[in-house]
């Protein structure tokens, strides 16, 4: 990955010193305007809580920032920042022209690796992002998943199964994203391999508020009960004929639930593309 050049040293970045850069040097802390620092590109944490967000900003009303945020050099006189976008983004909600830095020279690898710990260690990060995060230092930076666990301070084994995390299908990961499951609900999903069950399997758990150790449970029997139930049931040989029939025409996958007066005819389809070429079919 192209590393971005850094500033050749402070004087750079103190008026009068060269440069037009209006930063105040004070004991290793600067002040730098709020207009010229940009989010951290490898930020992990995609999901900010507005609430929170406010009675921090309510706290620098009274209180000041007391830690001040840590950022680097770009080009064009842009900071980027390292750690502290929440204290950045209160900052602007208070509208303070100028907040407290320190400006460190580091690489794209190490920002994303402080980024990380930060939030990780704050527990700032859904599972989701922590996985991510992890995937990034694991691809883009080609680091094995010792090496990530030895510099954020993990087992080896947590890395590896946030890693699994990214795995599971986007409606449980949503869920993971948004705290209506956790990472122990998701060990327990992941047991089944079946990606159909799995998401089935994940409804179940969300309606029911069911705990870890429930989901725990339920996984062992829930593939028995669905092999068994396929063994055992018995396909009117007619439905099966329209199925088969049907499911040239649509070239997706077709099933047939008969009732007592009428019944369910369903459709799959894989994306939205799909599903516009299905209904393309059914506007002909």
């Amino acid at each position: 990955m192209t590393k971005k050049a850094l500033g050749r040293g402070l004087g750079t970045l103190i008026p009068g010193a060269g440069g037009n850069a209006t930063i105040e040097k004070r004991a290793g802390v600067t002040e730098l305007e709020t207009a010229r620092i940009v989010p951290n590109r490898f930020q992990p944490r995609h999901e900010f809580d507005d609430k929170g967000l406010e009675e921090l900003a309510d706290s620098i009303r009274v209180n000041g920032i007391i830690q001040p945020v840590i950022v680097r050099r770009l080009d064009n006189g842009i900071f980027e920042l390292i750690a502290g976008e929440r204290r950045w983004r209160a900052a602007q909600l208070v509208g303070l022209k100028k907040i407290p830095v320190v400006v460190k020279e580091t690489t794209d690898e190490k920002s994303l690796e402080i980024a990380l710990i930060e939030n990780l260690q704050r527990e700032d990060l859904n599972p989701i992002e922590s996985a991510q995060g992890y995937q990034r230092l694991l691809k883009d930076f080609r680091l094995s998943q010792e090496e990530i666990a030895k510099r954020v301070g993990k087992e080896r084994s947590t890395v590896a199964n946030y890693l699994r995390l990214l795995t599971l299908p986007e409606k449980i990961r949503g869920y993971l994203s948004k705290g209506a499951l956790t990472p122990g609900h998701a060990k327990a999903i992941l047991s089944i391999t079946n990606r159909d069950e799995q998401t089935r399997f994940a409804d179940y758990i969300v309606n029911k508020g069911a705990s870890v150790r429930e989901a725990e449970t339920s996984s062992k029997s829930w593939g028995i009960h669905k092999k068994k139930k396929r063994v055992t049931e018995r396909r009117d040989p007619t439905l099966k004929d329209v199925e088969e029939r049907l499911q040239r025409v649509f070239g997706t996958k077709v099933r047939i639930y008969p009732g007592k007066k009428g019944g369910k005819l369903i459709l799959e389809y894989y994306s939205v593309d799909d599903l516009n070429r299905i209904l393309d079919i059914v506007n002909r």
